[in-house]
């Protein structure tokens, strides 16, 4: 329903006001207190929203003559590979004093080299502790990688969102701050998906940069994806929206949400993410959509400190670490799972399209002591 303001803006035809420039007016919507986007969904109210047409949506469909092309060429990327840098930094050396058996080894700069790893302190003090007190351990570098296995939380490789009823289409929002490799991250999640025979839907939801709209559109046409996008500083929300109905209209199985890039100290941006969510509950009942923030592995601790904000404000389901073929201290995967409880879904070990590979733990813990 249009709110008060806008009712007095419209003419005696009942249409949408005209700018100077004779473009219908952006649409504005009722504010949403804020609540955690992964609490439970609230009774439905009327979603305030304006007929498509007042609010210059561009929706695009699949190029039948691009569709897949590029994602069934390229070869999925390779974990080990991505850990060569990891493995002859920290690990190489980490190595190096854990030859031999847990009474022999330096416990002292073990511990050292697991924060210089990017582990963080506390946790580097308690692997080591329970390494070194292990009775089942015939040397210290079984201590020690049986410790930093614990650490990680059971994932499946082959993991993809679903629909939390059957006949949606399952939504994913993308979350994280700028200069993380988001837009890139969500491009190489449609890769993915179109490859599997999925069709997938992208939602220009970041409205403050109008870069980030024609980012979006490009991976879109590469991927042979559909897109959604309203006006630069349109409602994001709106976007959302918008992108919801356009998939199921089109029986789309994916909708991937891109967001703003924004600081994760600004509560009235979070509060944004939260509305979104709220959006997606009053436009598919029951939905379980999952938010994966993206962290960019070089960051380390700093990284570490902006995902917790985002999870206690809107309850991550999932981390994507990029660029961890360009970092030495892989130890941050361990880290991120130890504090948040949230499982890493991908990691990013190059720049190609197939370069974003499902996390695997145990491969993972496999391929730094390799």
């Amino acid at each position: 329903m249009p709110s008060p303001d806008q009712a007095a803006d419209q003419t005696a035809e009942g249409q949408p006001a005209q700018t100077p420039e004779g473009q219908p007016e952006p649409i504005s919507w009722e504010p949403v207190p804020a609540e955690p986007i992964g609490a439970a969904p609230v009774p439905a109210e009327p979603v305030p929203v304006e007929p498509a047409a007042a609010r210059s949506v561009s929706v695009e469909p699949i190029h039948a003559e691009t569709a897949g092309a590029e994602t069934v060429a390229e070869a999925p990327g390779d974990l080990e590979a991505g850990l060569e840098r990891s493995r002859g930094g920290f690990m190489s050396r980490l190595r190096g004093l854990l030859r031999g058996g847990p009474a022999e080894a330096d416990w002292d700069a073990v511990e050292e080299l697991l924060i210089a790893g990017d582990i963080g302190g506390t946790l580097a003090m308690e692997v080591v502790e329970r390494a070194r007190t292990r009775k089942d351990a015939p040397t210290a570098e079984v201590a020690v990688r049986a410790e930093l296995a614990a650490l990680l939380i059971p994932s499946h490789p082959d993991w993809r969102p679903e629909p939390g009823v059957a006949g949606q289409p399952a939504v994913v929002l993308v979350v994280g701050v700028n200069g993380t490799g988001k837009t890139t991250t969500i491009g190489k999640l449609a890769h993915r998906y179109r490859a599997e025979g999925s069709s997938v839907l992208l939602a220009a939801a970041d409205t403050f940069r109008a870069a980030a709209i024609g980012q979006l559109r490009i991976w879109a046409e590469r991927s042979g994806s559909q897109f959604v996008a309203h006006a630069p500083g349109a409602d994001p929300a709106a976007v959302v929206f918008d992108s919801l109905d356009a998939a199921v209209a089109r029986n789309v199985d994916i909708v991937i949400a891109d967001t703003a890039g924004r600081l994760h100290t600004k509560s009235n941006l979070m509060d944004e993410l939260a509305k979104m969510r709220r959006v997606i509950d009053r436009r598919l009942p029951g939905a379980r959509p999952e938010v994966l923030f993206v962290l960019d592995a070089t960051t380390g601790q700093n990284g570490l400190a902006q995902a917790k904000v985002f999870h206690e404000t809107v309850s991550l389901t999932g981390i994507v670490l990029t660029k961890l073929d360009s970092t030495a201290k892989g130890g941050i995967v361990f880290a991120i799972e130890d504090a948040l409880g949230v499982p890493v879904r991908f990691v990013g070990v190059g720049e190609k399209l197939g370069d974003l590979v499902p996390f695997d733990p145990e491969s993972f813990v496999s391929a730094l002591f390799a």
